[in-house]
């Protein structure tokens, strides 16, 4: 029998990266899945991938070059579904694996969306605002016909904001000549965008873990909370913590970690930096080195940053009881077999980080409809979304004697194979 090769040949041999990992996060689910592992290879190949150039125009009237990427990783059980990330570190491998962490992510919570993710490589803050108009404009319209609201519709990610999402939705709207406000969620609300939806991802990492402490017998209100990034998800999430008791002992950012064991007021820290104030000088506080973030003594730590910062380097550190991955892909497999070995849990970002995706998946419904809910009923709809969803993934680990990632993989990848084998293959 001839051996198909189990990833795409424009990648090399070894997987790099992070799609290595989503690859072997199939292969440890795969076991798992019975008749439906036929058709796993369908998630180890991306449907589509396109790589564009990006040629913007200076201020200074250079030409420069980017690369842009657009993944659509599956689309069974509906039009693609993920954000768009401005980093200097994006690459093919980070947007594959982040385009099939969606698909997981959206099945886990039973989002009628396939997964898809988007990127340029570029460090947005070397970029003037009419530089950084020019570069998402340029790039909207390579992805062309690519996009749309029937087909896939991008959202904020790291590096991008509203702003950017308005520039994408005009621009689409020009290119089309018709306005389709369901081609982005995250827009502004003025021109269609959700109430909620700025803080739903850091409020979804709430809720989940709000639910896994009354599993575990922990109380919330008094835990120590420690949180790696403080942007739109981990600042979110730490207001929510802190709103509902718990006490922020540390918050790390690209500066560096602030640390206080009475615990650190996270609308004080936004209001302290808002004024021009420095992570070192934050009043309270002690200020610690990077590396000494994850030697924090804490009961829920959430790494709210970017993909493998748990490594086997720094997990023997880690203290916590109970980790929420507000960030994609914080966690190497090698890792979480560790901490899985000495009974930490660990709630995967499929589910821990969905809240964003959830609000924009409302956002899309109401720019069908045309009719606008309040934000408490959103926060509601939110809530009942995820606390459905975790209910559902941890009876399946408790059944199947599995970690809540392995649930979680067998809970989506069930019912995206399962609509992939209903449809068939066409012709």
């Amino acid at each position: 029998m001839v051996h198909t090769p189990r990833i795409p040949s424009y990648l090399p041999e070894d997987a790099p990266g992070a799609w290595g990992m989503f690859l072997e996060q199939l292969d440890r689910v795969e076991p798992h899945l019975g008749d439906l592992a036929r058709w796993t290879d369908t998630l180890r190949r991306p449907k589509r991938t396109l790589i564009v150039d990006v040629p913007v125009r200076m201020d200074d009237g250079r030409i420069e070059h980017f690369e842009g990427y657009r993944v659509q990783h599956n689309l069974s059980r509906g039009p693609g579904k993920g954000g768009v990330r401005f980093h200097p570190e994006v690459n093919l491998s980070e947007v594959m694996a982040l385009s099939g962490w969606m698909t997981i992510k959206n099945a886990a919570v039973n989002l009628p969306y396939g997964g898809a993710k988007g990127g340029v490589r570029v460090d947005p803050k070397q970029l003037s605002l009419g530089e950084l108009e020019r570069l998402t404009r340029r790039y909207t319209s390579e992805l062309g016909h690519f996009i749309g609201p029937d087909q896939d519709i991008p959202a904020p990610d790291v590096n991008t904001n509203d702003q950017v999402m308005a520039w994408m939705m005009d621009t689409y709207a020009i290119n089309h000549g018709a306005m389709h406000t369901g081609v982005v969620t995250g827009k502004p609300v003025t021109m269609g965008g959700s109430l909620g939806r700025r803080d739903a991802t850091g409020q979804g990492c709430y809720v989940v873990a709000r639910e896994a402490c009354q599993k575990l017998g922990m109380q919330l209100p008094g835990s120590r909370v420690a949180i790696q990034g403080f942007g739109n998800v981990g600042s979110a999430a730490a207001r929510a913590f802190h709103q509902a008791g718990a006490r922020i002992v540390a918050i790390q950012d690209v500066a560096g970690t602030v640390h206080a064991e009475a615990g650190i007021d996270p609308v004080a820290v936004s209001e302290h930096l808002a004024r021009g104030g420095q992570w070192s000088d934050l009043p309270g506080t002690t200020f610690l080195s990077r590396e000494q973030f994850w030697q924090t003594p804490c009961d829920i730590l959430l790494p709210a940053a970017l993909e493998k910062q748990i490594t086997l380097a720094n997990v023997g550190q880690i203290q916590a009881r109970l980790i929420v991955e507000g960030a994609n892909g914080p966690t190497t497999p090698e890792a979480e077999d560790v901490l899985n070995a000495r009974g930490c849990v660990v709630l995967p970002d499929v589910l821990a980080n969905a809240g964003g995706v959830t609000v924009s998946y409302f956002e899309w419904v109401q720019n069908a409809t045309s009719f606008f809910w309040t934000e408490q009923d959103i926060m509601d709809k939110l809530d009942r979304v995820l606390t459905e969803a975790f209910a559902a993934i941890w009876q399946l680990s408790q059944e199947r004697g599995v970690n809540l990632r392995t649930a979680a993989f067998i809970q989506a990848c069930t019912r995206v194979l399962q609509a992939r084998a209903m449809r068939g293959l066409y012709p």
